[in-house]
Parts: structure tokens; C-alpha cells; sequence
């Protein structure tokens, strides 16, 4: 089994968080991926976050396929709805 680590090791297995993301997401952004995530985690729909924060579903949609940045007014919103760390979209 492979251990994901901040940063590679010494150890054989051991791989970078960049390295995973472009293994597993290839060509998406880590703040698309992690927008998505927040959201399957709480399991609201683009719909019911848009509501929660004042976003356009279509806007968020955009977002969580990397066809338009999350700004740092619009990270704010999302992760105080998310439960999550505003900084984990920019």
C-alpha cells in the first residue's frame, strides 16, 4: 500500500501531494478537486451550496471543473459553508 506525504521520503512507497494529484486528478486543479470534495463531504448539492453562499450553481459548476477561479471573496464564502479552510481553494 502507498503512503501520501507533504513531501517524498526517503522511503520507497512514499509519494508527493503533487504527484498524487496528478496521478489521480490529471489536468484538474487541486482547488477544483478540493471544491468538490468539501461539497461530497458536507453532501450538499451545487444547488444547496449556491444557496448557502450566494454563488450561482452555474458559477460553482464552473469552479469544480477549473473553468473559472475561486477568488478569495468567493473561497471565503465556500469554506465557511464547507466546514474548511478558505485557503484550500486558492
Amino acid at each position: 500500500m502507498r503512503r501520501y506525504v507533504d513531501s517524498i521520503e526517503s522511503e520507497d512507497d512514499a509519494i508527493s501531494l503533487e504527484d498524487f494529484f496528478a496521478g489521480h486528478f490529471p489536468g484538474e486543479s487541486k482547488p477544483s478537486v478540493n471544491l468538490r470534495g468539501a461539497r461530497g463531504k458536507e453532501e450538499l448539492t451545487q444547488r444547496q451550496l449556491a444557496e448557502m453562499t450566494g454563488i450561482p450553481q452555474r458559477h460553482i459548476s464552473e469552479m469544480e471543473n477549473g473553468k473559472r477561479p475561486i477568488g478569495k471573496e468567493a473561497a471565503k464564502k465556500l469554506a465557511k459553508a464547507l466546514n474548511v479552510d478558505y485557503r484550500v481553494f486558492l
